[in-house]
């Protein structure tokens, strides 16, 4: 039988009280929030961060760290101390970005500590008035019958919007023709114009657009129905249940950052998404509150990693 040295217990016995007392003391000082976009992300940020401030005690901090489609943000929650002074609000890209460039440096997975799963919200796919399909399955029959013919707008290569048409793409054995903009709001422009057949884009920019009459809104994303649209159907029931696109909100903690310190925030941050004010501000995005335990958020996102990474590998898509 092996047992461990006086000189072998001590370091980790001394490392376990101090992370105990670490723990029990925290946040003795702000905390900052890490925000790598502008939009969904900085909104979802400081909303919590507002509910996260009076709940712990101290400061929550909101910080915008902009560009490299997100990777400075990243980057910089990766590389900051494990000590629960430093938090991410994490979405898509939060995975998708080292699958389309291996040189973003970071790891979504092995650099962070996952906290809470906040917020969903679904992509709805839109066309054109002039688009003849009044539905999904017709949508898809157009495109099967005239490979190519149906034109979808993008925020570009790799981005939200370009692999939730390359994932329904490749679920429906289909083909359309993409075409990158510069940003997703230059893509809806361009399919509000005609210039493009059709765009996948976030509920909320959608619904404008579609109860005005300009677009028309042909199934969402999701497999179950949103309070926004009722009357659109989804892509389960257009016979396409694994055909799901949805923008998701975390927070990560830098890896390392002790359990306790993880426990805290998670009940925090599901209060705070719990509140009726919380809930009432992300229904009116077409979104819904997604609180759960870490271990639910990791498997999540796990699954969400190797999901994209397949679609991105597949149709070899590289960063721009």
């Amino acid at each position: 039988m092996f047992f461990a040295s006086s000189q072998t217990l001590l370091p980790v016995l001394a490392m376990f009280i101090a992370f105990n007392a670490m723990a029990q003391n925290y946040p003795s000082k702000p905390v900052r929030m890490i925000l790598p976009f502008a939009g969904g992300t900085e909104t979802v940020g400081r909303l919590v961060a507002g509910k996260l401030s009076p709940a712990l005690g101290q400061q929550v901090v909101p910080e915008p760290r902009l560009g490299a489609t997100g990777n400075i943000g990243y980057v910089a929650a990766a590389k900051s101390p494990a000590d629960g002074y430093t938090l991410l609000i994490g979405a898509v890209p939060l995975l998708t970005n080292p699958h389309l460039n291996p040189k973003s440096g970071f790891d979504p997975i092995r650099d962070f500590a996952p906290v809470a799963l906040l917020a969903t919200i679904p992509n709805v796919v839109i066309v054109h008035p002039s688009v003849p399909a009044k539905n999904m399955r017709e949508l898809i029959a157009i495109a099967r019958s005239k490979p190519g013919k149906i034109a979808y707008g993008s925020g570009g290569f790799g981005s939200a919007n370009h692999l939730a048409a390359e994932l329904m793409q490749s679920f429906s054995k289909i083909k359309f023709t993409h075409v990158p903009y510069k940003s997703a709001t230059l893509g809806i422009a361009g399919a509000l114009s005609g210039d493009v057949d059709m765009v996948i884009v976030v509920i909320s920019s959608a619904v404008p657009f579609v109860e005005s009459g300009r677009m028309r809104a042909l199934a969402i994303l999701d497999n179950k129905r949103n309070i926004s649209i009722p009357d659109v159907q989804t892509s389960k029931e257009a016979g396409l249940p694994g055909l799901v696109a949805i923008n998701w909100y975390t927070i990560m903690a830098p890896a390392g950052t002790p359990r306790a310190i993880i426990d805290r925030l998670n009940a925090e941050s599901v209060k705070a998404m719990s509140a009726p004010d919380m809930r009432e501000k992300f229904v009116a995005m077409g979104g819904d509150i997604a609180t759960g335990t870490p271990e639910q958020t990791g498997e999540f996102l796990r699954a969400e990693n190797d999901r994209w990474g397949k679609v991105i590998r597949e149709a070899n898509i590289k960063a721009e």
